[in-house]
């Protein structure tokens, strides 16, 4: 099938290139020339396990090309999917000017019928706005289709949650629009929903508020355990063991961050108040969120003192691991948090430490190795759950620092580890040391 994508962010990126490797003749659109150039090279814009070997073999077969020009790809194109950024405004609403430009772009190049299918994350009555706008833009000879196709990615494992999908969504009010989707993810062998646009366009906000909620939720009953001395692992596990709710997204920690939770929760409140529905679940889950970082800090400064002349450091920068994303993480929340108080503060990320430079300029120092940046520290915090984390050389980390003092921000050390190297280790919703 001949498919454009428009859009070379991580959902277009991920989205034309399995779409080739699936036998597609696809080409993807970026206004931005030198990122085109740089992905024709195989330089990818962003770190994703298996990407770079994907998206280099199927160029290279000529299933997989890059464009600056929209109008070249819609003409080649029968299926045309758009990818573009949704940023939130200033009031948590979606910027839809990406997907307006888009729509116009395809409409003023159509040269035959098109389905056009909207995979941004975008609020519910988007799919009528792309269809008014190419409907009030394109030659009139030619028809179209709006189809909602929501994405379901984790940074991280993107590819494999691209082959491999719980589930495929698709709205559309056309049965001929509704079957050129289920051909195209036919190979995939996976469940698909069909239902109408505005339903699709719901599910994909409905879905991660849910999950944001329930780490707030975990998060909220960590905050009790501390208090009470109990153990969070302990309770997640005898929650998760129960089928209804499940140990999935049941992770205590620093709360969530990245491009989707923290913008789609946000979103969906902002159009749940233009139609009169308060969704006081999900102001509840953010409010808990937003606390993370303050509490986290404010702990360390309870057991550490005045973090004033204080040096930290920090393992982790990327919102989760396998990734380079720095959107929404709650590191940089708390560098700035640490910053105000007077500390130095280092930091070490395996992926993460080009994108840091750039964000962080000299506010802190960036370590080469998790060795070197432990050395002399008078605490060092986990702020991303890194594997490579998991299999430090403790002894070796004690020895360096000036004060074994460890704040886990993701519960990767059992605590008995923690203690028999003769550490001061503070987790999220455990007991503290004695």
């Amino acid at each position: 099938m001949q498919i454009a994508v428009i859009g070379t962010g991580y959902v277009g990126l991920v989205t034309a290139t399995v779409f080739a490797d699936l036998g597609n003749d696809v080409i993807a659109v970026d206004v931005n020339e030198e990122k085109v150039r740089g992905l024709k090279a195989g330089k990818m814009p962003f770190y994703e396990p298996g990407m770079e070997e994907m998206v280099t073999r199927n160029h290279a077969d000529g299933r997989l090309d890059f464009t600056s020009d929209t109008a070249e790809a819609v003409q080649r194109s029968e299926v045309i999917f758009i990818c573009v950024d949704t940023p939130p405004k200033a009031d948590g609403s979606s910027d839809l000017s990406h997907v307006e430009a888009a729509a116009k772009a395809i409409a003023r190049a159509m040269n035959g019928p098109k389905v056009v299918v909207n995979k941004s994350t975008v609020p519910v009555g988007t799919g009528d706005l792309v269809g008014r706008i190419i409907e009030a833009h394109k030659p009139p000879q030619y028809t179209f289709e709006v189809v909602s196709n929501p994405e379901f990615l984790r940074e991280g494992s993107a590819i494999a949650d691209s082959l491999h999908p719980d589930r495929i969504i698709i709205g559309a009010s056309n049965p001929q629009a509704t079957m050129k989707l289920i051909e195209l993810y036919a190979p995939l062998e996976r469940q698909m929903l069909i239902c109408d646009v505005a339903s699709a366009e719901i599910i994909k906000y409905a879905s991660n508020s849910f999950l944001a909620t329930k780490i707030s939720f975990i998060n909220a009953i960590a905050n009790l355990c501390e208090k009470v001395g109990a153990d969070v692992g302990q309770v997640v596990k005898g929650m998760g063991a129960d089928r209804r709710i499940s140990a999935e997204f049941l992770s205590p920690g620093l709360g969530f961050g990245g491009s989707c939770f923290p913008k789609d929760t946000l979103s969906i409140l902002r159009v749940s108040e233009k139609y009169g529905c308060k969704f006081g679940i999900v102001e509840a889950a953010l409010e808990v969120n937003q606390a993370r970082a303050q509490l986290f800090v404010a702990r360390m400064e309870r057991i550490l003192g005045s973090l004033t002349g204080k040096t930290i450091g920090l393992l982790g920068l990327s919102f989760k691991p396998d990734t380079d994303d720095l959107r929404e993480a709650k590191s940089l929340e708390i560098i700035e948090l640490l910053l105000a108080r007077g500390a130095t503060v280092r930091a070490y990320d395996p992926v993460a430490m080009e994108k840091a430079k750039d964000l962080l300029g000299g506010k802190i120092t960036l370590c080469d190795t998790p060795y070197q940046l432990v050395e002399g520290c008078d605490a060092v915090a986990i702020i991303t759950e890194w594997n490579e984390f998991k299999q430090l050389n403790l002894e070796r980390m004690h020895a360096l620092m000036k004060q074994p003092v460890v704040f886990d921000g993701r519960n990767i050390y059992p605590p008995e580890r923690m203690a028999k190297f003769g550490f001061k280790y503070y987790s999220v919703g455990r007991p503290e040391p004695a």
